[in-house]
């Protein structure tokens, strides 16, 4: 965890001291996804500070296709902290309490302190009745920070964190295909990835953030490097000619971008297009496998893996669309790899069907059901525990 924390350690710690928040907030990471921005609950939540869609779109996190805010470790963070801090003030003044919220919501916390107070109980935290994993919640991040000011008392030795900044924040100033700013930067494009984990396919978002975090000694030659490169070479393009029965969904899939960039690119009011004419696409500057932390290429993997079955590939026949025409389907007998995918045990709740996990989560019904040993005649119970297997890449709300 201290390996994944090192380039961003240092950056949380200057917005906490810049708010005048607590230093300790600083390992609230650790206990919401073990400073991993990947991570993924069976709740939806996303990223280091462990976002849910809503409140991710409450303070202003950013989620659709090319793009989600809540495992942008720079964006996120801003937003744990304004969040952190609104419910500060919401609970006057008690970290605590505030603390205890950010795990279960302040109307639950909110509704504890008032059931105590009409009961002419205390209503700290250590006296309030909470959901069991926000009782432990709190807890957890003080012995961690117990821990962390004094490892050896408790037999431990940790990696020591420089107390200096080991990223820079660089505007790009537009769309950029992150292998050719993986190329301008000297870095792996793996790595460029891992330092911008927000950024779900080949490119940045074409409306924006425009941001990329760097190693800090890359930034000035990797600025020096993208003012040198034609505006017109910051992505590929590919002139497609349109052929009859294809749309502008199918040719967005092709090419793996969106309708929106489609008509954006060629100046399209609606989603008419002609046979025979041409689209300005833009397209990966290398082979997309090499892009291998997309949510494209962690399926593939997915998909190709051996699973110790046999590996079947069926060819789409007559009578589906275009784009599957065009497309083969990867069928493994046996269950997928689950060591590319974030493992999550969902617990059922009442009204809850199959088809409405499967569309939450984003996973077919035939996985589902294959991952659980069920049937389709089987009637789901509220408190049944279920296990998915989830692509983080693929679970932004658009």
């Amino acid at each position: 965890m201290f390996e994944r924390a090192e380039p961003f350690m240092h950056h949380i710690l200057v917005q906490l001291e810049a708010r005048g928040m607590p230093a300790e907030i600083a390992l609230l990471p650790v206990v919401e996804s073990a400073f991993d921005p990947f991570a993924y609950s069976h709740g939806r939540a996303a990223g280091l500070w462990q976002f849910v869609p809503a409140t991710g779109k409450r303070f202003h996190l950013k989620q659709d296709w090319w793009y989600d805010g809540r495992r942008d470790v720079i964006a996120s963070t801003e937003a744990a902290l304004d969040y952190l801090q609104y419910l500060h003030r919401f609970f006057d003044g008690d970290w605590m309490l505030a603390l205890a919220a950010y795990n279960s919501g302040e109307g639950t916390v909110r509704n504890a302190v008032r059931r105590n107070r009409a009961a002419g109980k205390p209503s700290d935290f250590w006296n309030l009745s909470l959901p069991r994993e926000t009782r432990a919640y709190v807890p957890k991040l003080l012995a961690l920070s117990l821990v962390v000011e004094d490892p050896a008392r408790h037999g431990l030795v940790l990696r020591e964190l420089p107390n200096e900044a080991r990223i820079a924040l660089v505007e790009t100033g537009g769309q950029l295909d992150l292998a050719i700013a993986a190329e301008l930067a000297a870095l792996p494009l793996d790595d460029l990835y891992k330092l911008n984990p927000g950024f779900n396919h080949w490119a940045t978002h074409p409306e924006g953030p425009h941001r990329l975090v760097l190693p800090i000694e890359l930034a000035e030659a990797f600025t020096q490097a993208l003012a040198d490169l034609p505006q017109d070479q910051r992505l590929r393009w590919r002139r497609h000619e349109i052929r009859r029965g294809e749309t502008l969904g199918h040719i967005a899939k092709r090419y793996q971008t969106t309708v929106a960039v489609l008509r954006e690119t060629n100046q399209l009011s609606g989603n008419s297009i002609r046979a025979g004419r041409h689209l300005l696409v833009p397209v990966a500057a290398t082979a997309v496998s090499d892009y291998s932390l997309s949510a494209g290429q962690r399926l593939a993997r997915t998909q190709n893996r051996d699973r110790g079955g046999v590996r079947k590939t069926h060819v789409v026949r007559s009578g589906d669309t275009f784009w599957d025409l065009s497309r083969q389907l990867v069928i493994w007998d046996r269950k997928a790899n689950r060591q590319t995918l974030r493992t999550i045990q969902y617990q059922v709740r009442s009204g809850d069907s199959l088809a409405r996990i499967s569309s939450r989560f984003k996973v077919s019904v035939n996985d589902l059901l294959d991952w659980n040993g069920l049937s389709r005649d089987q009637y789901l119970q509220p408190g049944q525990t279920l296990k998915l297997y989830v692509d983080v890449t693929n679970q932004a709300e658009i």
